[in-house]
């Protein structure tokens, strides 16, 4: 495997850390701001492997924490968990079902923030927690779900439009004559 799918992933996750604090486009019109890293976990976690989903999971974390108000490195453990469950059951999922895809994506999603409040309460802090949360958690959820099924289809048509395809080649020629008989 070549390194190239696994910088795509890393670089895709700067963009959308940086996407998710600069432009405040949809959390206007839709009162909640979308998280898409559990969606890129869910990707990386079902086609790379566990170093890279774990390297996904610190980097991304980090990051993401350095531009809200958590306290760093509270977002790197939900997204390590929802890897690691991935990446336990990966040769069980149905990753190249679009159905499949989405549900994973809403359930990383809907886990991703539950996990980051109870790691707050669990340090202590107490989160701003309201009926507008529900709100937040349904448009999070829904927005990773929809999100993942667009990750698997753009780094599918990035891996193949970069990446090299391998050319099996068969001993058998179509044009060979086979000759039988005696001569």
């Amino acid at each position: 495997m070549t390194i190239l799918p696994n910088i795509l992933i890393l670089l895709t996750a700067l963009l959308v850390v940086f996407f998710q604090g600069a432009f405040n486009g949809v959390r206007h019109l839709l009162g909640a701001q979308v998280d898409l890293l559990p969606a890129l976990m869910v990707y990386a976690a079902l086609t790379s492997g566990p170093v890279m989903m774990m390297t996904l999971a610190v980097f991304g974390g980090l990051m993401f924490d350095t531009l809200s108000v958590n306290p760093l490195g509270i977002s790197a453990l939900p997204l390590l968990f929802i890897g690691f469950l991935l990446q336990l059951r990966r040769d069980l999922l149905l990753r190249e079902q679009l159905y499949a895809q989405f549900t994973l994506g809403l359930i990383a999603s809907a886990l991703a923030p539950v996990m980051t409040v109870f790691t707050l309460f669990t340090l202590e802090q107490s989160p701003l927690l309201g009926w507008g949360s529900l709100w937040q958690w349904i448009v999070m959820s829904v927005g990773g779900g929809i999100a993942t099924p667009v990750f698997f289809f753009l780094f599918d048509r990035l891996n193949h439009a970069l990446g090299y395809q391998p050319i099996v080649e068969s001993s058998f020629r179509a044009d060979r004559e086979i000759r039988r008989g005696r001569n």
